[in-house]
């Protein structure tokens, strides 16, 4: 077998779904030694209220277990999980990585995101994403106590799932224009891949002359999924 690369996004662990935390450090557990790497892009957790929470640390546990057999694991913030820090780094020996980012992989140029913030068309989810990102919210939130940091999760939680019911699947859903400028910014990459939608499919770009791939991840609701990716093929596996 090929070395290959794996690539996941939107596992979205929490305490009232312990079936995809265990799906999901099997998964780990069954990683072998013909993966170079793992990238998860973005919202790993459902929410992460600080380094200093004692959350998922089953999960913090199987990544260590990982990166300590030389499997390096990359993480991205999510809209979920954007507080993850140095703390979480050093207890894992996962890299944190800019949104968006550029690997080269096989020979290939492959743009890295997590993907919220192409979906241009939802003003309020994006005026939100600048407010909750800004190092005056974030170092005034993780003053806060453990107790209030939770509450205010689960509310941003519910506030979240009461918009997604009031907002058509269009609005949620990547711009194209918005996509199309990140490839231009980004040099033409060969591939794009990235999660948030929750639409997994294969897009294929013509611009400006270079024709290009851009990938969707599925999420880990109902069922997970992986992208692997080696110097002959990209495919999608169902766990």
């Amino acid at each position: 077998m090929p070395n290959q690369t794996i690539f996941v996004s939107d596992i979205h662990l929490c305490k009232s779904r312990p079936s995809i935390a265990d799906a999901f450090i099997n998964f780990l557990n069954k990683t072998n030694n013909q993966v170079d790497a793992l990238y998860i892009l973005g919202d790993l957790f459902e929410y992460w209220i600080g380094d200093d929470s004692k959350q998922h640390e089953n999960v913090i546990q199987a990544i260590k277990k990982l990166t300590d057999r030389h499997i390096q694991v990359f993480l991205m913030h999510g809209n979920r999980d954007f507080l993850i820090g140095s703390e979480f780094e050093k207890k894992t020996g996962a890299v944190l990585l800019d949104d968006p980012t550029v690997i080269k992989i096989y020979g290939k140029r492959v743009l890295l995101g997590h993907g919220d913030c192409l979906c241009t068309d939802d003003i309020e989810y994006q005026s939100f994403r600048d407010k909750i990102r800004s190092e005056s919210w974030k170092n005034e939130f993780l003053k806060k106590s453990l107790s209030e940091r939770i509450l205010i999760a689960n509310e941003f939680r519910k506030e979240s799932e009461l918009n997604k019911k009031n907002k058509s699947l269009e609005i949620m859903d990547v711009n194209n224009e918005a996509v199309n400028q990140t490839l231009i910014e980004f040099n033409y990459p060969d591939i794009f891949i990235h999660g948030h939608t929750h639409r997994p499919n294969r897009h294929s770009i013509k611009l400006d002359g270079h024709q290009i791939e851009r990938i969707v991840l599925g999420d880990w609701y109902e069922q997970g999924s992986y992208l692997s990716f080696n110097a002959h093929s990209i495919e999608t596996h169902q766990v």
